[in-house]
């Protein structure tokens, strides 16, 4: 599958994220999320380890302090970078990773379970536009 322009990484809040949705290879649909720090734009499953059924960004973006993705349920703390969470409830575990590249400030969609259907949340309607909100503690 040919990568799919996603947004470019000047359109990534500092401190928040950009929301998309897409389909897995076995036909459901996720949302990602996309991170970006000094040192890395990373793209995430949109849920926490400790409770696959809490979203990290409910269409705001999500809550971030110090390259760290806070769960906005109970508080564990995944590094931005690498996924990881040493901290509270879902201490040792990460985060689901999707595939990405960034080439000359555009990042694009690269993982092959995954196709790209549109910005926001899986309810968000096709014709708004996605989440890009600056929500900070």
């Amino acid at each position: 599958m040919a990568p799919t322009r996603l947004t470019s990484v000047d359109e990534i809040p500092e401190n928040g994220s950009y929301l998309f949705t897409v389909r897995e290879s076995h036909g459901s649909k996720e949302e990602v999320i996309l991170v970006k720090q000094p040192d890395c734009v990373e793209a995430w499953k949109n849920f926490c380890q400790h409770e696959t059924d809490q979203r990290l960004d409910r269409g705001m973006g999500v809550a971030m302090r110090e390259g760290e993705i806070i769960c906005p349920k109970h508080g564990s703390m995944f590094d931005a970078c690498s996924g990881d969470c040493d901290n509270g409830k879902a201490e040792g575990l990460s985060l689901v990773p999707v595939d990405i590249s960034v080439n000359r400030g555009v990042v694009y969609l690269t993982d092959d379970a995954c196709e790209f259907l549109h910005e926001g949340g899986i309810d968000a309607d096709d014709d708004m536009p996605g989440s890009s909100s600056h929500l900070q503690f």
